[in-house]
């Protein structure tokens, strides 16, 4: 009988451990941009995050080629000539929840959150900090961000024939679904 509790109360702790890890492989991240000329829109359904509620760690991984455009020129010009999608093939972002002990994952509601990490594109790595949104609801985490990258700030170089088509500014926004490791 004692090693039967002993037996289960090391599974309660290895299950515990396991939902202590949210994920998603198919996060959403859209990018926007408008200017007099054109506006430039792009979805990338692909998104792998990772979230360990204990500790705060969240990381990102973007397939740069997974962003669709509506028009395959603009989708080859960011793959080819911008992000190098070849040389650069992955965004990432590994940071931390910096306010974590304002949510409770325990109970269903919203939760405003800060995150501070490093974000790289392109090869570059900027230390970010960006506000953002936790829904708790039916045991699983929607996180929400919209924030705004500078492609200069990444050696993104947008060619003079067509800087009047993209803004000096990029909006970003992030919105994943995140279930319990092993769910």
């Amino acid at each position: 009988m004692k090693k039967l509790i002993i037996i289960f109360g090391l599974l309660a702790l290895t299950v515990t451990s396991y939902s202590q890890r949210y994920l998603t492989k198919n996060g959403h991240i859209k990018f926007y941009s408008e200017t007099p000329v054109e506006t430039i829109e792009a979805h990338n359904h692909q998104v792998n995050s990772v979230l360990d509620t204990q500790t705060g760690d969240f990381v990102f991984k973007v397939l740069m080629k997974s962003f669709e455009f509506e028009k395959a020129l603009m989708e080859e010009h960011f793959n080819e000539n911008y992000v190098e999608s070849d040389k650069f093939p992955n965004a990432t972002f590994k940071g931390k929840v910096v306010n974590l002990s304002d949510v409770d994952f325990s109970k269903d509601g919203e939760y405003l959150i800060k995150v501070e990490g490093e974000l790289t594109i392109h090869g570059v790595t900027k230390k970010v900090m960006e506000d953002g949104t936790f829904t708790v609801e039916g045991g699983k985490i929607n996180g929400l961000s919209v924030f705004i990258i500078k492609p200069a700030d990444y050696d993104i170089r947008i060619p003079k024939t067509v800087i009047n088509n993209i803004a000096e500014e990029i909006e970003v926004t992030v919105n994943i679904s995140l279930e319990a490791y092993g769910n």
